[in-house]
């Protein structure tokens, strides 16, 4: 062992304990660990660096990008109104579709592009029926993982032994030669994570009451319906507007003057006002549903509505407001002070009447639309204090083709190896900008860009473990002590040498230092070296121990997980996976 070998090998035990024990951010640690390596003189700054235009950083910028796109274009919130019809607001099935869908998907595309596509369905998903996030991204990611070893296509990993086998004269992998194998590791991997799995998944998101304690939910609003409606005539049960829009029906106002009892035979009709309650953001989706329309923008013309100037912001009302004991309507609040109220929210306390005719409490919610000159002009006055200002941009619905046909257009090429994976979705990211699918800037918000310093980082340790030979002294450690010992123990040692490398490295980097080696010790042993690629191949996707697999990256901010919530999951799931592997496939390619 040379002392390069010996002090990388520190640097990443050491590196092991500060990720589990979080006491700074993982970016941070990550970056540490990069500048450690550069100043130790185990890795040179230009190799070092270089990791951060790597493949691997490269693919999850472009399909952060298109999946912002879909957001963007209303495909993501059609996705989900898609999943709620057939699970409704069952957790426990909900969470079982999410991830039969993305293992499916997985099976045929890069489980990082299921992971990214399924990532903000998930999380508007989990905000609809009112659970964390965190439940349901974490089987999301292993779900996608799990059908790594389904097909060849499954995982590049998959294509890079099979040239890797190629090299040593060996046939290349079929493209359902893994299925065998990959189809029990998936079906027992998402029956573990169904059972037990779901149960060590912690509860990592905030209360909204802490995270936000002034933004008091829901609100009530009036939606009109609208003349040539599709909902008029039919009744509330089949309108969706709970299903879709995720909003409670308390009243139903005809003629006016008749209040009816929102029951779910209730035909609709062209004109009726619905008293509506819902989270503010579900309230601002009716302004992009056909059909319908919040009746305070009835009130405004279309080019009141565009202009860049009109903003939306949340309000509380203060104890010597003008506004107390008034009602909006006898106050004629939008002509005299130039803001429509598009809903209201009295805490703990059921409206049943229309929003014009009650009268104001101290207290009040109001979300208010009109000049933000006049919004602001009105806090300073303290007629109400701003509590929350809401960008809000209609989505761009008509796009939504465009978008749709791109990614699947990258999904298609990637799939046929017309192109690799990050050129594909570098491209994908390119024609989303040209057709204004999103802009850059929002496209740019929507990036995780700790997720790529992380990665970016720890990439570079991997380049250290292949720039000082510290991965083929590894392999060559397991020949030596285990060349003798029985062959399953040899397969399990190579196993798990991948298994531990896919941590640090990428796991097609993984696989690279560790098949020819594998390989070669078959050759040498007189045994089957196709049952140790394979054994190989399985091995690197198999990332469950820690978030540093693309996958698991790509939910690990969102769910806001902690290092050692991977290694409490993934640890169980890692050894049934082995279990089945180490059965299997000295099985089906006999040793």
């Amino acid at each position: 062992m040379t002392p390069e070998i010996a002090l990388l090998l520190v640097i990443i035990g050491i590196a092991v304990v500060l990720f589990s024990l979080e006491r700074l951010p993982s970016d941070v640690i990550a970056l540490g660990i990069l500048l450690t390596l550069i100043l130790t003189g185990l890795l040179p700054p230009q190799e070092a660096f270089a990791s951060f235009g790597s493949d691997t950083v490269i693919m999850i910028l472009g399909l952060l990008i298109l999946t912002a796109a879909l957001v963007r274009t209303g495909v993501v919130d059609a996705a989900r109104r898609t999943i709620l019809q057939r699970t409704g607001d069952d957790s426990h099935r909900l969470q079982l579709v999410i991830m039969l869908a993305a293992a499916f998907l997985s099976a045929f595309i890069s489980n990082t592009a299921t992971t990214a596509f399924f990532v903000p369905v998930t999380i508007a998903l989990a905000r609809q029926v009112r659970i964390s996030s965190s439940k349901l991204l974490m089987p999301l990611a292993f779900a996608s993982i799990l059908a790594s070893s389904v097909t060849l296509i499954s995982s590049s990993t998959n294509i890079v032994i099979s040239g890797l086998m190629a090299r040593y004269d060996l046939h290349p992998l079929g493209m359902f030669e893994l299925t065998p194998v990959g189809v029990p590791i998936a079906a027992a991997g998402l029956l573990y994570m169904v059972i037990a799995g779901r149960r060590l998944i912690p509860d990592r998101t905030e209360p909204e009451d802490l995270k936000e304690p002034f933004r008091i939910r829901p609100y009530l609003t009036e939606v009109l319906i609208l003349p040539q409606s599709p909902l008029a005539g039919k009744t509330l049960g089949e309108s969706g507007l709970g299903r879709d829009l995720d909003l409670t029906v308390l009243r139903v106002v005809r003629a006016k003057y008749r209040y009816l009892i929102p029951q779910a035979h209730l035909r609709l009709q062209e004109g009726d006002v619905l008293l509506v309650e819902g989270q503010r953001d579900e309230i601002l989706k009716i302004k992009d549903a056909v059909g319908i329309a919040i009746k305070g923008d009835v009130t405004l013309s279309d080019t009141e509505l565009q202009t860049d100037d009109i903003g939306l912001a949340e309000v509380i009302l203060l104890r010597k407001s003008p506004l107390l004991g008034r009602t909006l309507k006898g106050l004629n609040f939008r002509q005299r002070y130039g803001l429509q109220v598009l809903g209201i929210n009295r805490h703990g306390e059921a409206i049943l009447r229309q929003i014009g005719q009650l009268r104001l409490r101290l207290g009040d919610q109001l979300l208010v639309q009109g000049p933000r000159a006049n919004i602001a002009l009105l806090d300073k006055d303290n007629i109400f204090r701003v509590i929350d200002t809401v960008d809000y941009t209609p989505p761009h619905l008509h796009r939504a083709p465009i978008a749709i046909a791109i990614f699947g257009g990258v999904l298609v090429m990637t799939a046929l190896n017309l192109l690799s994976l990050p050129v594909a979705v570098l491209l994908g990211a390119v024609l989303a900008f040209i057709t204004r699918c999103i802009t850059p800037d929002e496209a740019y918000r929507e990036v995780e860009w700790k997720a790529l310093i992380l990665i970016g980082s720890i990439l570079a340790m991997g380049q250290a473990m292949e720039y000082t030979g510290t991965a083929k002294f590894l392999a060559a450690q397991i020949v030596q002590h285990l060349g003798q010992a029985n062959p399953i123990w040899l397969l399990t040692a190579f196993f798990t040498l991948t298994l531990l490398l896919t941590q640090p490295m990428s796991n097609q980097a993984a696989a690279v230092v560790v098949a020819p080696v594998a390989i070669q010790t078959a050759h040498h042993l007189n045994l089957n070296p196709r049952t140790f690629a394979v054994m190989v191949a399985v091995a690197a996707s198999c990332s469950f121990l820690t978030p540093l697999e693309p996958s698991c990256l790509m939910v690990y901010g969102p769910g806001r997980y902690r290092f050692a919530d991977f290694l409490k999951v993934g640890s169980l799931l890692t050894v049934l996976v082995y279990l089945i592997a180490i059965i299997l496939v000295p099985l089906i390619w006999p040793l």
